[in-house]
């Protein structure tokens, strides 16, 4: 059952198309991921949906109800939510104080299970510029999902990561999408690891989507080969 959408989604700076007529269904439970090439539209596009951008043309859905207009906080206080490729946490802050704080303003009930399956809980008392970069990404990862958020929006959660750390986060993004049947949007350079997380792959290129499926259908699409993945696909 599809929960959140994009239909249509074309956003365009002047002259220049950044976006075009670009469609994506989001289901609970369901990692969707989102590749492509530098400059092929992935962080517009996480924008438009996340309501950072408006697009020029086409709607975003909630629940079948649009929200194209609704604004960022709207959002997050109905169960949209997103990170950044830049980590977002507080360096004089400890990992607990953050995290208590965002808690309380979303409601979250259940903190000390975020934080367990991050493995976070040994350092809650650990001031967050202190921490590994690795690490402050996990807590990046744990703001969003506070509330519990039925969509997260992940934009580039691996990021800086070395590869050991890369597998950890993504395995993490699965687990927790899974137990809480969340609809996630997964936009990450890391290839194999979104092919190994994802249920569900869209590839963009040139603003436009070149091929949307399974992990399987999509590693194999002869377009994605010759316009991404080459031959070592």
């Amino acid at each position: 059952m599809t929960i959140f959408e994009g239909r249509g989604l074309t956003v365009k700076y002047g002259a220049v198309v950044a976006l075009e007529d670009v469609d994506i269904a989001l289901e609970p439970g369901v990692v969707h991921g989102v590749i492509g090439p530098n400059g092929a539209g992935k962080s517009t596009f996480i924008d438009a949906l996340s309501g950072r951008k408006r697009p020029s043309s086409g709607r975003v859905l909630l629940n079948g109800g649009e929200i194209t207009r609704r604004s960022v906080r709207w959002r997050r206080g109905n169960g949209i939510s997103r990170s950044f490729q830049r980590t977002s946490v507080f360096g004089s802050m400890t990992v607990g104080e953050q995290l208590e704080m965002v808690a309380r303003k979303n409601d979250e009930p259940d903190l000390d299970g975020i934080l367990g399956t991050l493995g976070l809980d040994e350092i809650r008392d650990r001031v967050c510029s202190e921490i590994a970069y690795g690490t402050q990404r996990s807590v990046d990862l744990a703001i969003a999902l506070i509330g519990g958020p039925r969509v997260v929006l992940l934009d580039e959660p691996c990021a800086g990561l070395v590869a050991d750390e890369s597998v950890r986060m993504l395995q993490h993004v699965r687990d927790l999408c899974k137990e809480r049947d969340v609809a996630a949007l997964l936009v990450e350079h890391d290839v194999d690891g979104v092919f190994r997380t994802c249920d569900v792959i869209t590839v963009l290129d040139l603003g436009k989507v070149l091929a949307t499926g399974d992990p399987a259908q999509v590693r194999a699409d002869e377009k994605v080969i010759r316009a991404y993945l080459g031959s070592a696909a």
